[in-house]
């Protein structure tokens, strides 16, 4: 799912060549994202296009070849002139008089001549791991291979993990091997661009952009025509606009030399990035887009404080009582001190600075939402007058609504993870694994915009339950620290699906290590970490070949709650009282079928809705109870008789411990909702969901509670049949604690 779609977008011709470009946002500066080498198209800038468009104005184009753009084989349309052509025809066609331009490796030679020839249409440059002719007095990162030399021989077959080929391999940057062998040439290609461990989704990322055009369209766009060194130094020695250079001192593409000497003749800025390969905007997105942000905004007027941003409640996120703490000077319209009420500032002594906490709770599926509350509550027990934010999306700010918390305005910006994971989904099958992986473009924008909001407002504490954005690029951006930082979760490990092949084994294994060596490195970013369960409740097995044992290192480096249920199974253990007051009657049999807050659970909907019929005739008084939850549309499930469809039930908890059956998906929270009050229930895990599969199924197996099915084998017979062999059953469940909420929030408090 794209975190952000274009407010625009257009072509532009030249010389019969259709050039397809976007536009987001609308502030006063631009920022034109150039493309780079055919071989990608423009959404290799998917990591900075949301976090930039919410302070500049962004375009960006797919140049020649691939993405939305022609595929021409005429070499000319790949040449020097006509690349920097398309750049000032899409300025003109986005009606941008000036920009700051932002270029990767061979782009960086059309930005030197745009800047220096061009110069009342370029505000700036930034120029990202420069490929350009530039003399690097004998240091080169590979071999200098003619394309025309002749094709080593093919390796053997399979994908790489991680390229990691010799030296003599860029052999393969060779005509023929562009049409006999490419995609294995994309493999090797892109591996040597990403120096950096850990770099398995950006490899995969640039291979799928590399194949959507081909061997020919390379072999076109090397005949280009390209400056020589003489005239690129002499352009460069012209430049009179504002300079920054990125480049990665481990770019095995193009020396980090090159920005060296540039930055010299151009008189600019540079940023070596330590231990940085060739394209370090997807590796270390945040910090590239920071960069990026930085640069641009110290070319704009400074205000003065009278003239920073006041923002209407429909421009921008506007707080109570003060600014938001997500509004920046970039994003609000200056008001004067004509336009506005005289503005008082207030500054308070320590003493009297109430103490503030950002809460974070994961948006997938609303079990999150509901221990969040109640460890809330009991956090302010402990500290009167605490004021919490939460930055949250739907579903979990409808909880949030329901008990009078404090959304953080800035949340309407967040990219909707759960319908990420919605589009991820197939029929009851969501490989989590991967669709966590591919939820990457959305972490880095909610990331960004975490940062903005932390960076405005201070905070004692940040609570992230399981925010993975927000430990990932803490972790990765150490320096961006400044509040204590709790973690929790209620399961810890990456596992492969038995189906998924050694691939999926060995990237699961590298997203382990990386997040081993993440805690091992800067242990001080969480300076709590708690799991949600007790030590039993975590799997056992290793993270890795190699890698620790998944129970030991847990209990390492985490401290244990007890489960958090969210409720108190006092207030509903008196079971006849309870069903009165919710209208079921003594002689009805209830089963109550939900499957959680987001929307991957239809289908399971819809084949126990099919069973209804024969579970009825086998189960005398049976009361069905269908909840959709807010992201599936009840008005598709047909009630009748005996079956009825509620989109939401306030305190679906209660429903549950009055029922005499429950049916759900394999998520945690309603299972263990159902076992601390001891109702039977059926589960059907979603095929290919890791956690569902294994750290969920492990816990319930511990807690010797419920039945699990197979979504392959549910037939109406078979649902049929265990519902009434389940129905109104006895259990002996091992007993779930009651004081989650409230260990957990002695272990946060001591933060505060």
């Amino acid at each position: 799912m794209r975190a952000r779609s274009a407010d625009a977008e257009g072509f532009v011709e030249h010389d019969g060549v259709r050039i397809h470009y976007e536009v987001y946002g609308d502030a006063e500066q631009t920022l034109l994202l150039m493309p780079t080498w055919t071989i990608i198209h423009k959404r290799f800038w998917k990591g900075q296009i949301p976090y930039l468009a919410r302070h500049h104005r962004v375009v960006t184009y797919d140049g020649p070849g691939n993405g939305s753009s022609d595929r021409p084989l005429d070499p000319s349309a790949y040449g020097h002139e006509a690349q920097v052509a398309y750049a000032l025809k899409v300025l003109d066609a986005t009606g941008t008089d000036r920009a700051v331009l932002v270029a990767l490796s061979m782009a960086a030679v059309w930005a030197v001549d745009l800047a220096a020839n061009h110069a009342s249409r370029v505000e700036a440059a930034v120029l990202i791991g420069s490929s350009v002719p530039v003399p690097t007095r004998g240091l080169a990162p590979r071999p200098q291979i003619e394309i025309d030399d002749p094709a080593p021989e093919l390796p053997p077959s399979g994908v790489p993990l991680l390229a990691t080929d010799p030296v003599e391999h860029w052999a393969k940057y060779n005509r023929e091997y562009f049409l006999n062998s490419y995609d294995d040439f994309l493999w090797f290609f892109f591996g040597q661009c990403f120096s950096e461990p850990h770099s398995t989704k950006q490899i995969e990322d640039c291979v799928g952009w590399g194949r959507d055009t081909s061997g020919s369209v390379l072999i076109a766009d090397s005949h280009r025509s390209a400056p020589g060194p003489q005239a690129f130094e002499e352009w460069c020695r012209s430049i009179t606009r504002p300079m920054l250079f990125i480049h990665g001192d481990e770019d095995r593409i193009s020396p980090l030399l090159r920005s060296e000497i540039m930055a010299e003749w151009t008189g600019g800025e540079l940023v070596a990035m330590r231990g940085a390969g060739h394209i370090p905007l997807a590796r270390d997105p945040v910090k590239v887009n920071l960069l990026l942000h930085e640069f641009a905004a110290r070319l704009l007027p400074a205000l003065s404080w009278w003239q920073s941003p006041a923002v209407s409640r429909e421009q921008s996120p506007a707080v109570s009582g003060e600014q938001s703490p997500a509004v920046s000077r970039e994003q609000s319209p200056a008001v004067s001190r004509e336009q506005s009420p005289a503005r008082g500032r207030t500054w308070a002594r320590w003493s009297h600075r109430p103490k503030r906490v950002l809460y974070l709770s994961s948006p997938i599926g609303l079990g999150h939402a509901r221990r969040d509350v109640a460890i809330a509550a009991a956090l302010r027990e402990r500290h009167p007058g605490l004021q919490i934010d939460w930055l949250a999306q739907h579903p979990v700010t409808r909880v949030l609504a329901e008990h009078g918390e404090r959304v953080h305005p800035a949340s309407r910006w967040l990219a909707n993870e759960s319908a990420h994971i919605e589009d991820e989904a197939g029929e009851h099958d969501l490989h989590a694994f991967e669709a966590i992986r591919r939820m990457d473009e959305v972490l880095v924008a909610n990331f960004m915009i975490f940062h903005d909001v932390v960076q405005e407002t201070s905070y004692d504490l940040v609570i992230g339950d399981e925010a993975w954005d927000v430990d990932h690029f803490l972790h990765e951006n150490p320096e961006l620290k400044r509040f204590s930082y709790a973690w929790m979760t209620d399961f810890v490990g990456n596992l492969p699906m038995p189906d998924g092949g050694q691939r999926e084994a060995l990237v699961a294994a590298d997203y382990n290590a990386e997040m081993i060596e993440h805690i091992a490195r800067y242990p001080r970013i969480r300076d709590k970490a708690i799991f949600v369960g007790n030590p039993d409740d975590v799997v056992g097995g290793a993270f890795g070949p190699g890698l620790p044992l998944i129970r030991d290192w847990t209990q390492q480096h985490y401290d244990f709650a007890g489960y958090v249920t969210g409720f108190d199974p006092a207030a509903v253990a008196d079971r006849e009282a309870l069903r009165a007051q919710l209208g079921y009657r003594p002689d009805e049999q209830v089963c109550v079928v939900t499957v959680g807050g987001s929307g991957v659970g239809e289908h399971l909907l819809r084949r126990v809705v099919a069973a209804f019929d024969e579970t009825a005739q086998r189960v005398a008084g049976l009361r069905m109870v269908v909840v959709t939850g807010p992201r599936i549309d009840a008005g598709k499930i047909r009630a009748r008789r005996g079956l009825e469809v509620h989109a939401f039930v306030p305190d679906l908890y209660r429903h549950l411990a009055a029922s005499d059956l429950a049916i759900v998906q394999g998520g945690l929270t309603t299972c263990m909702e159902l076992t601390a009050s001891g109702r039977p229930f059926l589960y059907i895990p979603l095929r290919h969901h890791f956690e569902q599969n294994f750290h969920v199924a492990h816990r319930l197996s511990r807690y010797r509670a419920g039945q699990r099915l197979d979504y392959d084998e549910l037939t109406p017979e078979v649902l049929a049949d265990a519902i009434a062999k389940q129905i109104g059953r006895e259990t002996a469940y091992l007993p779930v604690e009651t004081d989650g909420a409230q260990r957990a929030a002695n272990l946060l408090a001591a933060l505060l």
